[in-house]
């Protein structure tokens, strides 16, 4: 998806697609080592993208910010903020759900 395109999405929806790389990457953890890193890789540039968007100011911004760096913690075993993929995966659910819900309407 382009940046043109994505930005055409609500905040909730980018963070659900967020939250779809975060899932996948809880479920190849430690069995997929390229798949992994491919869903890490395409998470950061998902929120690279949402950070990106210009809607997104102040609080909001900070918040797509810090929790990138969370899910970069939790990517390399959580020894920061002591945050788990699992954990994250759990925060990012109901994004999705949200977005769901968006487009059935």
């Amino acid at each position: 998806m382009n940046e043109e395109c994505w930005q055409k999405l609500s905040l909730a929806e980018q963070l659900g697609n967020i939250g779809g790389e975060v899932h996948r990457a809880v479920k190849e953890k430690g069995v997929h080592g390229e798949r992994y890193e491919n869903a890490v890789v395409r998470a950061l540039e998902l929120f690279d993208c949402t950070f990106a968007d210009p809607r997104w100011r102040g609080a909001r911004r900070k918040e797509i910010g810090r929790v990138r760096e969370v899910f970069c913690d939790a990517a390399l075993g959580g020894g920061m903020y002591k945050t788990t993929l699992e954990d994250l995966d759990r925060y990012f659910f109901g994004f999705a759900e949200v977005a769901m819900r968006f487009r059935q309407k």
